[in-house]
């Protein structure tokens, strides 16, 4: 079974969040978000698509790149590139991307097939090579939905902790939408 180091949130009264660090610190703070040094997860309601311009995103998809429920239909028509991304030739626990303006694309490859369901040891993967890149390219800022956690089936807690566990040592702002 795996091991996760941050502990889930819980809510306290007032919007005060009670969040647990990667030492199993108590960090008390304003807001639904985890903060460990530079890095900071921040969870927004609002459309993923309205972040600013010089913010990266992030969604899942699987290695057929066929992109056609959910979100994914939404990435798709705004950033096409399916052409682009199929000659990347990624396979699940990669992540391919796109170039798009003042912004990566982040695909996340963490199945085969459209119709499979990910494994959290391919989406930690898929985070892994998303963080390699992003470091090497100075991204400050991405924003994804509850990846993994729509049509995919995943339990966000456990995401969380994962994408939290990745980016730990990171100065990464990482926010998280739902509508």
């Amino acid at each position: 079974m795996d091991k996760y180091l941050v502990t889930p949130k819980r809510k306290m009264a007032d919007d005060i969040t009670e969040n647990f660090d990667a030492n199993g610190d108590i960090k008390k703070s304003k807001g639904n978000h985890v903060r460990s040094e530079g890095f900071a997860i921040t969870e927004v309601r609002g459309d993923l698509f309205t972040c600013p311009d010089g913010t990266s995103l992030a969604h899942c998809i699987s290695q057929d790149i066929r992109m056609g429920k959910g979100i994914a239909t939404h990435f798709k028509t705004k950033y096409g590139g399916v052409q682009e991304l199929t000659e990347q030739g990624k396979k699940p626990g990669d992540v391919a991307v796109l170039k798009r303006g003042q912004r990566y694309v982040y695909y996340l490859v963490t199945k085969e097939r459209y119709w499979q369901k990910p494994t959290y040891i391919s989406l930690r993967s898929s985070l892994q090579a998303m963080k390699r890149h992003s470091i090497l390219h100075n991204v400050a800022a991405i924003a994804m939905p509850r990846i993994g956690c729509g049509l995919d089936g995943l339990v966000w807690d456990r995401v969380r902790e994962i994408l939290t566990d990745v980016f730990k040592d990171t100065d990464i702002k990482i926010s998280v939408y739902t509508i």
